[in-house]
């Protein structure tokens, strides 16, 4: 039997300390199982074994210190924290010493948020080797502090204990894409101090977020629990104070004398799971005035949904579009034949299916199945579990608000695949809801 295919993240080294880090640098690199003594421990033992014999067997060499091993909360691998140790203040392009501090940090330069993650992409896409010591092209030095002065466009480049001078303090709830997520150990800044840019949330129950980060062994984007996979509490939401605060206001824009107004495309940031502002609710309003109305059970809203979803790739498939140019996310010429009124209408209302999602039709993400979640799938999903024999975890029908009761009949659904562990967790992804109603 087949198992399902899980989303994964980039392969952990099995120990990410100095001492590990180093001799991975310079002798061939052998994975060791976790259950197997520290790399370093062994070198230590074969050099106090060297010196003993040197000495004779009247003279015993000291027991080799046990190495410390950095603290990974929950069972997380060494790999998935951070291993990024960092350069100091510098200028653009790094010249030789440190800058004497500055007294008042220089004037922001005005950003929107749209232009901050398009330039942290470019890194991503050109998979940024890690270096605490090199310097790109743009003048921005390869680690996680050069990645984000890079991104907020600062003036050089700055450091974990630097970077809080450009920002505000903002609490988890205000978090927008280009906002950061910053971890400075003050008492050993070399010792997990990090900083990642937030892109988004990935759910909606706002534990997993879309991070971009500058990491070994390159730039990566990958969704990441809140805050991250260690020390998560010591992670600080920041806002840059350069960012555009005021965005062009839904329905305004510019255009010649008499013409309709038009509201330029604000960025992908601005769509999909996470995404609460104005932008979807004026997406919403124009998508209902094209004949899409049908997919939303009430009025459009800030917040993304799956209702915006299914009616912006009904008005994309009336374009004549199929595949990924009709995934019901709207790019910029979707926004533009909505904002100007050009392009087909939705015929009759018909909104069709869900989207499918990772090649799972009907399949609706993950996001509509966690603790809170209430809709329609929760109940689709719950009635299809009764049907295949597993109704006696319901007490009363299944409804749309998720339950431990729906978690129990998922759970053993899956491990009636021969699923365990993470694969039998009680929440339903494409894979088990392809099985399920197959």
């Amino acid at each position: 039997m087949e198992s399902p295919v899980f989303e994964e993240f980039d392969p952990a080294s099995d120990c990410d300390c100095p001492g590990c880090v180093h001799w991975r640098r310079v002798l061939p690199h052998s994975r060791a199982g976790r259950g197997t003594a520290h790399p370093a421990a062994h070198r230590a033992l074969a050099l106090a074994a060297v010196a003993s014999a040197a000495l004779g067997a009247g003279h015993a060499a000291p027991a080799a210190a046990a190495p410390h091993a950095p603290h990974r909360p929950g069972g997380i691998p060494a790999g998935d924290g951070p291993d990024t140790p960092q350069g100091e203040r510098a200028p653009l392009h790094g010249p030789a010493g440190r800058p004497a501090p500055q007294s008042v940090a220089p004037q922001p330069t005005s950003l929107t948020r749209a232009e901050i993650i398009d330039r942290a992409k470019v890194w991503v896409a050109a998979k940024v080797p890690y270096s605490m010591s090199a310097y790109w092209s743009d003048g921005y030095r390869q680690d996680c502090s050069g990645y984000v002065s890079m991104a907020w466009k600062l003036p050089g480049n700055e450091w974990t204990g630097s970077l809080a001078q450009y920002a505000q303090r903002i609490t988890k709830e205000e978090l927008q894409p280009g906002d950061i997520l910053l971890f400075h150990n003050a008492a050993s800044p070399t010792s997990g101090s990090h900083v990642t840019l937030f892109g988004g949330w990935t759910d909606e129950a706002h534990t997993t977020y879309t991070a971009y980060e500058q990491t070994r062994p390159h730039t990566r984007r990958q969704a990441t629990p809140y805050a991250y996979w260690s020390d998560s509490d010591r992670y600080v939401p920041y806002r840059y104070k350069g960012v555009t605060t005021e965005e062009p206001a839904p329905g305004s824009g510019s255009g010649s004398p008499g013409a309709p107004a038009v509201t330029p495309y604000p960025g992908a940031a601005y769509f999909g799971p996470g995404a609460n502002n104005a932008y979807v609710t004026r997406l919403g309003r124009l998508l209902v005035a094209r004949g899409a109305g049908g997919a939303y059970a009430a009025g459009p809203g800030p917040r993304w949904t799956d209702a915006d979803r299914r009616a912006t790739r009904a008005f994309q498939q009336a374009q004549g579009w199929t595949g990924a140019d009709a995934d019901g996310l709207p790019g910029p010429l979707t926004w533009e034949l909505l904002v100007t009124g050009k392009g087909k209408d939705v015929v009759g209302g018909v909104v069709g299916p869900p989207p499918a999602s990772h090649g799972v039709p009907g399949y609706p993400g993950r996001a509509m199945f966690r603790p809170g979640a209430d809709n329609a799938y929760v109940t689709r999903l719950g009635q299809q579990l009764v049907r295949k024999g597993y109704g006696r975890f319901y007490e009363v029908g299944p409804g749309p608000l998720w339950t431990e009761a729906d978690r129990r009949a998922v759970e053993a659904f899956q491990r009636a695949q021969g699923w365990r562990g993470g694969a039998a967790d009680g929440y339903p992804g494409p894979e088990t809801w392809r099985r399920l109603f197959s």
